[in-house]
């Protein structure tokens, strides 16, 4: 059963591919809100010198900008990756209604991985969806690390 969220990841693995094509580990985002995207990013933490610049604070602060508001109520994060604790808080500070993600993060998933973000002591609790194009949203990365591992040893094939 395709979700209403598919067409929204296939957004946001645009995003990621960007990311993977500027050699930045492949990771997308997009923040909508209605039908409207007002904001999009991917991962471009070496290219910036800037550990913030996740590919969800990217789509965050471009959907601020041209809403003109850091308050994003009623608009939804859509990332291929499930957010890190510090992509989930700034998502929960913008007062964003809805988080969406592809594949879950083993290593620094915030949301039901290594962490389990304490919704309910705080005054803002967004809807959370995950799992949407997981398989495709893992293979990317997938790809990438064994990209990068191959050119580590010089292994190709």
């Amino acid at each position: 059963m395709a979700s209403e969220y598919e067409p929204l990841m296939r957004l946001a693995l645009d995003q990621a591919r960007k990311a993977r094509d500027r050699g930045e580990v492949p990771v997308g985002a997009v923040v909508v809100r209605g039908r409207e995207v007002v904001g999009r990013g991917y991962n471009q933490t070496i290219r910036r010198h800037d550990p913030s610049a996740h590919a969800e604070i990217v789509a965050l602060r471009q959907a601020g900008r041209r809403l003109g508001n850091h308050r994003l109520t009623g608009c939804s994060l859509v990332a291929t990756l499930e957010p890190c604790a510090m992509c989930l808080g700034a998502a929960v500070q913008a007062r964003v209604k809805r988080i969406v993600f592809g594949v879950a993060d083993p290593k620094s998933g915030a949301v039901s991985s290594i962490l389990r973000f304490p919704f309910a002591k705080m005054n803002h609790r967004p809807e959370v969806r995950g799992g949407v194009l997981s398989l495709e949203c893992g293979r990317i990365l997938k790809e990438f690390f064994q990209s990068r591992r191959r050119e580590k040893t010089g292994k190709f094939g």
